[in-house]
C-alpha cells in the first residue's frame, strides 16, 4: 500500500479555510465591491487551486523544514484573491477612449450618446415615467409616443415604429406582409452583415419564401415584374452597407420599384441599414440611403438603426406609411420585439436635437463626422506640444502624421475621412507592446497600428477625454 506523503499532508492541514481567508483584511477589503456571496465564491476557487497544486506537489516555494507555513498558504491565498477579482473586473462592462478613429466601433459600442440622450437614461427613464401614461386624460398612452412623432416629422413618414434593433425591423416586417407569401428580392442584396446577420436567414425566420431575381451584379426591373405571382407579397430592398459592387452593375430605381410594386398591389419595403436622416454628402460621405429620400420615392416602409448614422442607441426603426405601421404595432410579435424604456428615452432625445437643427454639434457621431481635418489636426499638434511638455519617456518618438478615419458599423465604407494621427514609436518596444500597454491602462485605451506605428486619431476623442489619453500615453513605460 502507498505510503501518504508526509509533507504534503502537513502542507494541506496548513491550507487556510474559507472562513479564515474571507476573516483577512484583502477580503473585508473586497466585500463591498464583490457582496459576500460572490467573495465565498471566490474564497472556495482560490483555496481549491491551492489544495490541487499541493496535491500535484506543485507548490514548492515558502517551505520551512519541508514544508509550506501556514502564514506563507494564507498569504498566497490572499494574493489570489486579489487577482481573481481583478480579472472578472477586466470583463465587466466598462468605458475606453476610442482613439481608433472609426466612428461606428461595433466592438466598441457603435454611438456614444449625446449628453442630452445620457440626462433623459438617468434623469427619466431610470425611475417612474409616462412610458405609457398620458398625463392629461389620465389613461393609458402611446408607448415611446413622442420619438416615434419626431421620427415620423424627420423622415416624411406618415408614421413610425421602434423595436429593438434592425434585424428585428425587418423580421416584423417580413413576418407581418409576407408569411406564408412570397419575397422577391435581388441576387446582388443577398448580403450577411456584421453579427451573422444574413438577410436569407431572417426571411427564412419571418416564414416567407424568398424569390431571388437578377444576378448578383445585374438586376432589372424586368426580373422583378416577371417574378411577380399570386403568392407574392412583398418587394423587398436591401441597402447592402459595407458591401459593394463597382463596375458593371445595374438595379432598378426606388421610384421605379414602387410603381411595379403599387400597380401590383404589392408593399415595397426598403431596408435601408444606416438610416441617415441628414445628407452627409456635404463631408464626402456617399451611398448611405436618406430616409426621407426613400419614402419620398415611394417606400411604404423603411427600415434603419437607430445607432448607426443617426447617432442614438440601439434600435430599429420603422418609417412609411399609416396602414402598414399600425398592421406592425397591432402584431403580437411586436410585444416581443418592442423598445423599452431606456432606449426610446435615449432615442427621443436624440432626435430632439434633429428636430433643433443642432446634431452636428449636440450628437457625438455626427460632430466627429463634422470635425475637419484642420480642426483635427489643430488638435493633435495641441496635444503633441503638451506631452513633449510633460516630458514624455524619451524612447518615445512621437510625431504627426496624416491617415484616414473611418465610419464604421458598416455605413460608408468608401468613404474615408482624413485625418491627423499622433504616431507612437519606440526604440525597443514593438508596436503591439505600445498598443498592449494602452489597452490595459485605466480606462483601456484602444489605439490601432498603421505601418509599424501605434497611432491615436482624435477625431473619436471628445475634448473632455484628451487629458485622460495623455496621461496614459505619459505612463507608457520601456
Amino acid at each position: 500500500m502507498a505510503q501518504k506523503n508526509p509533507i504534503r499532508a502537513v502542507e494541506l492541514r496548513h491550507l487556510p479555510s474559507i472562513d479564515a481567508l474571507l476573516q483577512t483584511d484583502t477580503a473585508r477589503s473586497l466585500r463591498d465591491a464583490l457582496g459576500a456571496e460572490q467573495l465565498t465564491l471566490l474564497a472556495r476557487k482560490v483555496t481549491d487551486e491551492l489544495r490541487q497544486e499541493i496535491l500535484a506537489e506543485a507548490t514548492t516555494s515558502n517551505t520551512v523544514n519541508g514544508e509550506i507555513s501556514r502564514a506563507a498558504l494564507l498569504g498566497e491565498a490572499e494574493r489570489r484573491l486579489v487577482t481573481a477579482h481583478d480579472a472578472e473586473a477586466v470583463f465587466r462592462l466598462r468605458p475606453v477612449i476610442n482613439a481608433t478613429g472609426v466612428i461606428l466601433h461595433t466592438n466598441l459600442g457603435r454611438a456614444p450618446l449625446s449628453e442630452a440622450a445620457r440626462r433623459a437614461l438617468v434623469d427619466t427613464a431610470a425611475g417612474y415615467c409616462t412610458l405609457e401614461y398620458d398625463t392629461v386624460s389620465g389613461t393609458r398612452g402611446r408607448r415611446g409616443g413622442r420619438a416615434e412623432d419626431l421620427l415620423a416629422y424627420l423622415t416624411g413618414g406618415e408614421a413610425a415604429l421602434i423595436v429593438d434593433n434592425c434585424a428585428a425591423a425587418a423580421l416584423l416586417v417580413l413576418t407581418v406582409f409576407a408569411r406564408d407569401g412570397e419575397t422577391i428580392v435581388s441576387r446582388g442584396e443577398l448580403v450577411e452583415i456584421g453579427g451573422d446577420f444574413r438577410v436569407p436567414d431572417v426571411m427564412a425566420q419571418s416564414g416567407t419564401r424568398m424569390v431571388e431575381v437578377g444576378t448578383t451584379n445585374r438586376t432589372r426591373l424586368s426580373d422583378y415584374r416577371k417574378a411577380i405571382s399570386e403568392q407574392t407579397r412583398l418587394i423587398m430592398r436591401v441597402h447592402t452597407s459595407n458591401y459593394r459592387i463597382i463596375g458593371f452593375t445595374k438595379t432598378p430605381s426606388l421610384p421605379e420599384l414602387a410603381g411595379l410594386a403599387h400597380d401590383a398591389g404589392l408593399i415595397l419595403y426598403e431596408d435601408a441599414g444606416s438610416g441617415a436622416l441628414v445628407d452627409f454628402s456635404e463631408y464626402a460621405i456617399t451611398g448611405e440611403p436618406i430616409v426621407r429620400t426613400s419614402i419620398e420615392a415611394g417606400a411604404d416602409v423603411v427600415s434603419f438603426s437607430g445607432d448607426k448614422l443617426l447617432g442614438g442607441p440601439q434600435a430599429g426603426l420603422l418609417a412609411g406609411r399609416t396602414e402598414q405601421i399600425e398592421r406592425m404595432r397591432r402584431h403580437p410579435l411586436y410585444r416581443a420585439l418592442r423598445a423599452d424604456k431606456l432606449r426610446i428615452a435615449a432615442l427621443e432625445a436624440t432626435l430632439d436635437a434633429y428636430v433643433r437643427g443642432v446634431s452636428a454639434t449636440e450628437v457625438p457621431v455626427h460632430r466627429s463626422i463634422a470635425s475637419s481635418f484642420s480642426e483635427i489636426e489643430e488638435r493633435a499638434h495641441a496635444m503633441l506640444e503638451r506631452l513633449r511638455g510633460s516630458k514624455v519617456n524619451g524612447d518615445f518618438v512621437i510625431e504627426i502624421i496624416h491617415g484616414e478615419s473611418a465610419i464604421g458599423g458598416g455605413s460608408a465604407p468608401t468613404s474615408p475621412l482624413r485625418t491627423a494621427l499622433i504616431s507612437l514609436t519606440h526604440s525597443q518596444l514593438t508596436p503591439n507592446q505600445i498598443e498592449s500597454q494602452l489597452r490595459r491602462s485605466n480606462p483601456p485605451v484602444i489605439a490601432r497600428i498603421m505601418e509599424d506605428r501605434v497611432v491615436l486619431d482624435l477625431r473619436t476623442v471628445p475634448r473632455a477625454e484628451e487629458l485622460v489619453l495623455e496621461q496614459a500615453v505619459l505612463s507608457l513605460s520601456a
